[in-house]
């Protein structure tokens, strides 16, 4: 299977960093994975909803641009469908089953995601009803990522 996390802006601190890379590493063994940074927008001081909707709609240019027709996109949305690890596990084996190899899971900026983001998806997921910071959201990503091919492959991993 092919995975491109396409998220927006760059991790900041180290302990990100090495997080993704240690899940990278782990996932190298089941899937292809790429990971696509793509520049965060500049949202002036003192921003207003138009300012804050104008960085949404350009950051959703990006993301768009990045991602394949060919592509199955799952973006990773408050409002998306909640899933357990079992679930999400499920999900992804039968994408696979249907000859949907090539995933693309789309992380929005601070701001979340633009309107047009949110109708290109093929799958919202929710994480949670809560907020997370983006940086934090990928690692959880790749986390839960590698525990779905650990339970199709009925290996064990920690609970």
């Amino acid at each position: 299977m092919n995975i491109n996390v396409v998220c927006i802006g760059k991790l900041k601190e180290k302990y990100w960093s090495e997080a993704v890379a240690e899940y990278a590493k782990r996932l190298r063994a089941y899937c292809s994975l790429e990971i696509t940074e793509l520049k965060e927008a500049r949202l002036p001081d003192r921003s207003g909803a138009a300012e804050e909707e104008a960085v949404k709609t350009a950051e959703g240019r990006d993301i768009l641009s990045h991602l394949r027709k060919e592509q199955y996109v799952i973006t990773l949305e408050v409002q998306g469908k909640s899933l357990s690890s079992e679930g999400l596990a499920e999900k992804l084996e039968k994408l696979g089953l249907e000859g949907k190899s090539d995933v693309a899971f789309v992380i929005g900026g601070s701001l979340g995601l633009s309107a047009e983001v949110s109708a290109r998806a093929d799958y919202k997921l929710s994480f949670s009803a809560m907020t997370f910071p983006h940086q934090m959201m990928r690692v959880f990503l790749l986390e839960q990522i590698y525990r779905s091919f650990k339970i199709n492959r009925g290996e064990t991993y920690h609970k």
